[in-house]
Parts: C-alpha cells; sequence; structure tokens
C-alpha cells in the first residue's frame, strides 16, 4: 500500500541564470490511490540531465516547458505497490515520465516495465535509457559513424559522453575525450578505452586537438557548445559530420546562447552541422539496447554511474551537480 503522504518537488518561478533553491517549491500532498487502469508505486531512482535546465524556461522546445506549480519532469524507477491495471504487477519495476515526487499513479501511457535481472534498475535511467539511447542514434545515425575514423565527444565524462566515446571504440574509431579536470581525463583513457583525453581546464583545446586529430575530426559529438564547439570547428576533417546533442556551458547563460564563430570551416571542409532530439528515435529504442546490452555483457562498455542517496528533497541540491561538473557518468538520486 501507499503510505499516506507524497512529497513532491514543484517549480515556483523560472530560474534567471543559475538555478536557486528559491526556483523550486517542497509539497507534501495525500498519496492517491489508483483507479480502474491504473497502477500505483514508489520512486526507487530519479534521473538527472542537464535537459532539464532547458525544460524550465518558458520558451519554444521540444518539450513543452515545466508549469509554475507542476511537479517537476523526470524519467524515474518506480516499483509498483498496487494495480488495478492488466499489464502492471505489485512488485514490477517501471520506467515513464513520473516527476520528481515519492509515489506516483499512472494510467500506463508511456511507461515501460525493466528486467532488474539484465542489469540494475539505475542502468535504465543511463546506459540502457536515454542517455544511451542519445549516444547510440546520435553517433551512428546523425553522425554516419564509419570504422577508423576520429571521433571527438565534448563532455566525455558525463552520461552521454561516456557512451558516446565507449559505442565510438566499440565500433572500431579513434576516440578523444574532451572533459573537465585530471582526474575525468585519467577515467576516460584508463578505465573506458578513450585513445586520448583533453583537459579544458589547463590545455589549450585547440592546440591539444590539433596534437591529436592531426587528420582532422570526422564526427564531432557535442555535449557542451561554446568555446569548445569552437575549437572542434577550426579542426574538421574534409565531410566531417558534426553532432549537437547539448551545450551544458551555456544553459545557464543570463546573457544569452555564445554562437559558433568558426561556424564558416563548415563550408571549407565540405561539412555537417546537425541536432537532434533522441525522442524521434523512440520506435528503434529497442534495437538500440539489444546492440548496447550485448556491448556490456561483452565487456566492450563498461556502466558508469554517480548515484547519489537521500530523499525527494536533495533533488535540487543534486542537480546542480551536472552544472558544476561534480559528476562522473549517469547522475542517480536513489531514494532512500
Amino acid at each position: 500500500m501507499l503510505s499516506a503522504t507524497n512529497r513532491q518537488i514543484r517549480l515556483a518561478r523560472r530560474p534567471q541564470g543559475e538555478i536557486a533553491a528559491e526556483d523550486w517549491e517542497h509539497v507534501t500532498e495525500a498519496a492517491a490511490a489508483p483507479g480502474e487502469g491504473q497502477f500505483a508505486g514508489r520512486t526507487r531512482f530519479v534521473s538527472l540531465d542537464p535537459a532539464m535546465r532547458g525544460w524550465l524556461d518558458d520558451r519554444r522546445s521540444y518539450l513543452p516547458p515545466v508549469g509554475i506549480g507542476e511537479v517537476m519532469r523526470a524519467g524515474p524507477v518506480v516499483e509498483v505497490t498496487e494495480s488495478n491495471h492488466p499489464d502492471f504487477r505489485i512488485g514490477d519495476l517501471v520506467v515513464g515520465t513520473f516527476g520528481v515526487q515519492e509515489h506516483v499513479v499512472s494510467d500506463g501511457r508511456g511507461a515501460f516495465r525493466i528486467d532488474p535481472t539484465a542489469a540494475a534498475p539505475s542502468a535504465y535511467l543511463g546506459a540502457l535509457g536515454m542517455p544511451g539511447m542519445t549516444a547510440y542514434f546520435g553517433l551512428l545515425d546523425v553522425g554516419a559513424l564509419k570504422e577508423g575514423e576520429t571521433v571527438v565527444v565534448s563532455g566525455a565524462a558525463g552520461a552521454v559522453g561516456t557512451m558516446a566515446g565507449q559505442i565510438a571504440k566499440a565500433r572500431g574509431c579513434r576516440v578523444v575525450g574532451i572533459a573537465g579536470g585530471a582526474d575525468k581525463c585519467a577515467l576516460l583513457t584508463e578505465e573506458l578505452g578513450f585513445d586520448a583525453a583533453i583537459d579544458y581546464r589547463s590545455e589549450d583545446v585547440r592546440k591539444a586537438l590539433r596534437a591529436h586529430a592531426p587528420d582532422g575530426i570526422d564526427v564531432y559529438f557535442d555535449n557542451v557548445g561554446g568555446e569548445v564547439l569552437d575549437a572542434a570547428l577550426a579542426n574538421l576533417a574534409m565531410h566531417a559530420r558534426v553532432v549537437v546533442c547539448g551545450a551544458i556551458s551555456q544553459y545557464n547563460s543570463a546573457t544569452g546562447v555564445q554562437g559558433p564563430s568558426n561556424y564558416l570551416n563548415l563550408l571549407v571542409r565540405r561539412a555537417r552541422m546537425e541536432g537532434f532530439v533522441v525522442f524521434d528515435y523512440a520506435p528503434r529504442y529497442r534495437e538500440a539496447a539489444r546492440e548496447i546490452g550485448n556491448w556490456i555483457a561483452a565487456g566492450r562498455i563498461k556502466v558508469l554511474e554517480h548515484v547519489v542517496r537521500g530523499t525527494v528533497d536533495d533533488f535540487p541540491r543534486t542537480l546542480q551537480m551536472l552544472f558544476r561538473g561534480e559528476n562522473t557518468g549517469k547522475l542517480v538520486l536513489e531514494l532512500l
């Protein structure tokens, strides 16, 4: 049975620049019971993603913004505790867009069961979830990756970046990662198999890219934007592909997004630059999960997670870790 109350995190106001504690409302309400055709459950793990920052702004995007007073959008793993739904049983673990709250009630739309015997439940928020799907389709479809190419990944120590680099290696490419700090760079090369890593905090990124990709970058997978994107654009190979996945360096900017000044190199190098949203590939998620799962089983991909254990009230503080570069791999809040 559900407990009598449900703790939630709601959007109190739209952030101006960096997210502040005052932007959130911590609410306790009565926990609802499931109606006909519904199930109820308790949240076990909450996914934290850079895209969440964009969802808080009142502007046109691939999803509507989170409304003032609404429960913060998130994709948790939920354990079913009551069910009047034919497809979900008590004890099932389910992933869906249930929001940042302790307990949920759902009619099952957009929700799917996961197999905890195949992988840890939290892996379905990372390597086998949206970050893994994003890396897979971004590289293979948008980036049209070919064996033997040179791939550069920014934000390489994050949830998507660690997966993108490892998928490129599994497909027979040379991979250079860009990350912040010596420890993260060492992890990329020593544990995840990247061929080289660049510390943007202590190195001249443009010079380092010329050294590690002397023949140019064939595929640049961008999670950062800003100056790092400009440095990559300056070192493209002929017919390069620039995959625009995100721009975390710009999300908290109060003065507007910094656009690329080296974009004319796309013309000179006959290259292309393309953005994408992973939801467009939803009909093919099973295909990606199957191949990623095989790579994990074969030891060719390591699942890298940064798990913070706490309560729903720890969500705002944990989210800030993404924008301060404090996480390595997929950031997850495990509810105790």
